[in-house]
C-alpha cells in the first residue's frame, strides 16, 4: 500500500471544476522519422506495451473511510489504453491558432478520477507555418498528468518512458517498482486512526524549525537580504477568481542565444529567463494601460530532490518568490537587479528545510481543505485581499539531444502548468534540443488572448542580447 504525500494529495483537495490541478505537455512529433508510416493504431499500441506494467501509469487513487487521512494509490485491475489515449483531428488546415485552440479546449476537461490520472490526446493534421510544401503534416501529442502524480522533474522522468535517443531504440526505462497493494477497508481506517492520533507530536516536531525559519527571515528582511514576501504584488487583471477555461500559446527561444547573454553578464539561464519573461509582461501589460508601478512577484517551483529526506511522494518541490521587474524598462539592467534578487532568493531559501512544505502538508484535512477552498472561490476572496503573487513561473531542465517519442522526433516540447485563483496565469520554460520551448497558459476570462504575451518573449530576447553585445563592444573599445 502507498499512500500519498501530503502535499500530492493537496493537489486533489485543491481542485475544483475551475481551478484544475492536472499538468500538461504539448508535443510536437515529426512521423518521417519513424520506422513504418504513422498510423494512431500503431502508436496506440506502443505507448500500451511500455505503460502496461508500470505502476506510475496503471495506479489510481483510493479514498480512506470517512476522509480521515489522504488517499492511498491502489492498481487499475481493468487498466485499458483506451481509455487513456485518443484520437483527433485538426480542421483542414490545421494551424497554430487552430491547434491552440483545441489545446486549451482539452486543458479545460478534468481528469477522470476513477482511473490512473493521465490521458493522452493524438492530434492529426498540424501544419507548422514554416512547413515546407513537401513536409508531411505533424502529428501533436496533448498529454495530462495530474499534479497528485508528478512535479516537473518526475513528469518529464515519465514522459521519458515513452522516448529514446534514435528512432528506432526502444525506449529509456523508469526504475522498477512494485504495484501498490490494495488494502482492506479495516487496514485504511486503523491506519488513519493510528496517524490521526499521532499528529498532535508531529505537529510539535515541525513548530520548533518553522519557528526558527520566521525568525531568520525577519532578520534577513532587515538586512535586505530576503526574498520578496508574499501578499506583495500589485494586482492585474489576471489576479482574480479564475474559471475553467483556458487560453494556451507557444513559442521557441534559441538555447544558444540565453547562454551568450549569461555568459557575458556572469549571471544564469534562470536569470535570463525571468528576466525576459520580465520584460514580455511589462510588453503585454504597457499595451493594455495595465502596467502597475510596483514589480510583478512570481513563485518560482524549486525542486528538492537532491536535499529531501523523504523517499516517497511523487511532489519533491518548495518554492521561492522573486520580483521580476517589470517596472524597469533597460533588460539589461532589469537583468542585474534579477540576478541579485535571485541570489538573496536562494539563499534564503536555502535555509529552509527542504521538507517544509511537505511537512506542513500532511496537516491538509481531506474534507476541510476541500471546502475552504470552495468556500474561497464561491465567495471570491482573491478580489480582496491583497495578491499573494501574479503568476507561476517555471524553469523545467530539458534533454540536451534530441529525442523520439515512439520513434516520432519531437521538435517541440512545452509543459504547462496549472493556474490558481488569485493567479490565473502559468509561464513554463523547458530546454529541449538546443531550444527553450515556452508555454503559457491563462484563465481564458483573465487572459482570453494568451499569444498577445507569448509573442513577446522572442522580441524581448532579442533586445537584451543586443544591448548586452552593444555593452560588451563598448567595453571593448576603452
Amino acid at each position: 500500500m502507498e499512500r500519498l504525500s501530503g502535499l500530492d494529495a493537496s493537489f486533489l483537495y485543491l481542485e475544483t471544476p475551475a481551478q484544475l490541478m492536472h499538468v500538461c505537455a504539448v508535443m510536437v512529433l515529426d512521423p518521417s522519422s519513424m520506422s513504418e508510416p504513422y498510423s494512431f493504431t500503431t502508436l496506440q499500441q506502443g505507448i500500451d506495451a511500455n505503460v502496461h506494467d508500470v505502476p506510475a501509469f496503471t495506479r489510481k487513487i483510493r479514498g480512506v473511510p470517512l476522509g480521515l487521512d489522504h488517499p492511498v494509490w491502489v492498481r487499475d485491475t481493468a487498466f485499458d489504453i483506451e481509455r487513456h489515449v485518443h484520437r483527433l483531428a485538426l480542421p483542414s488546415p490545421g494551424g497554430y491558432a487552430e491547434l491552440m485552440e483545441l489545446c486549451a479546449h482539452l486543458a479545460s476537461l478534468p481528469l477522470d478520477r476513477s482511473r490512473p490520472l493521465w490521458e493522452m490526446w493524438v492530434i492529426e493534421g498540424y501544419r507548422p507555418v514554416d512547413a515546407a510544401d513537401d513536409d508531411p503534416d505533424r502529428v501533436v501529442v496533448f498529454a495530462k498528468m495530474h499534479h497528485a502524480t508528478v512535479d516537473g522533474v518526475s513528469g518529464a522522468n515519465l514522459v521519458s518512458h515513452l522516448c529514446s535517443l534514435e528512432p528506432d531504440a526502444p525506449p529509456m526505462l523508469l526504475e522498477h517498482s512494485e504495484h501498490p497493494r490494495s488494502p482492506s477497508r479495516g487496514e485504511l481506517l486503523g491506519r488513519a486512526v493510528l496517524g490521526t492520533a499521532a499528529r498532535p507530536l508531529t505537529l510539535a516536531r515541525v513548530l520548533k524549525p518553522s519557528a526558527q525559519v520566521i525568525a531568520k527571515t525577519v532578520s534577513r528582511a532587515r538586512q535586505g537580504t530576503a526574498m520578496a514576501a508574499p501578499f506583495s504584488a500589485p494586482r492585474t487583471s489576471f489576479n482574480g477568481t479564475i474559471t475553467g477555461h483556458r487560453s494556451i500559446a507557444l513559442t521557441n527561444l534559441a538555447l544558444d542565444d540565453v547562454r551568450a547573454v549569461k555568459k557575458q553578464t556572469g549571471t544564469t539561464v534562470n536569470d535570463v529567463v525571468l528576466t525576459v519573461a520580465g520584460g514580455a509582461l511589462r510588453r503585454y501589460l504597457a499595451e493594455r494601460d495595465e502596467l502597475p508601478a510596483g514589480s510583478l512577484l512570481a513563485t518560482v517551483p524549486v525542486s528538492v530532490r537532491d536535499t529531501t529526506r523523504r523517499e516517497t511522494g511523487a511532489n519533491k518541490v518548495s518554492a521561492l518568490f522573486t520580483k521580476l521587474g517589470t517596472d524597469v524598462d533597460d533588460p539589461v539592467e532589469r537583468l542585474h537587479m534579477l540576478a541579485e534578487r535571485n541570489r538573496n532568493a536562494k539563499e534564503h531559501h536555502n535555509a529552509i528545510s527542504a521538507d517544509a512544505l511537505q511537512d506542513w502538508a500532511e496537516f491538509a484535512a481531506p474534507r476541510t481543505f476541500g471546502l475552504a477552498v470552495r468556500t474561497y472561490a464561491n465567495l471570491r476572496l482573491a478580489e480582496r485581499h491583497p495578491v499573494v503573487h501574479n503568476l507561476v513561473i517555471s524553469n523545467v531542465p530539458g534533454p540536451p539531444v534530441p529525442v523520439y517519442f515512439m520513434g516520432a522526433r519531437i521538435e517541440v516540447l512545452s509543459p504547462l502548468g496549472p493556474v490558481f485563483h488569485g493567479a490565473g496565469l502559468n509561464v513554463t520554460v523547458m530546454s529541449n534540443a538546443g531550444r527553450l520551448h515556452v508555454g503559457v497558459i491563462a484563465c481564458r476570462e483573465s487572459m482570453p488572448d494568451a499569444d498577445a504575451l507569448v509573442r513577446h518573449f522572442p522580441v524581448e530576447l532579442a533586445r537584451l542580447t543586443e544591448q548586452v553585445e552593444a555593452a560588451g563592444s563598448r567595453g571593448s573599445a576603452r
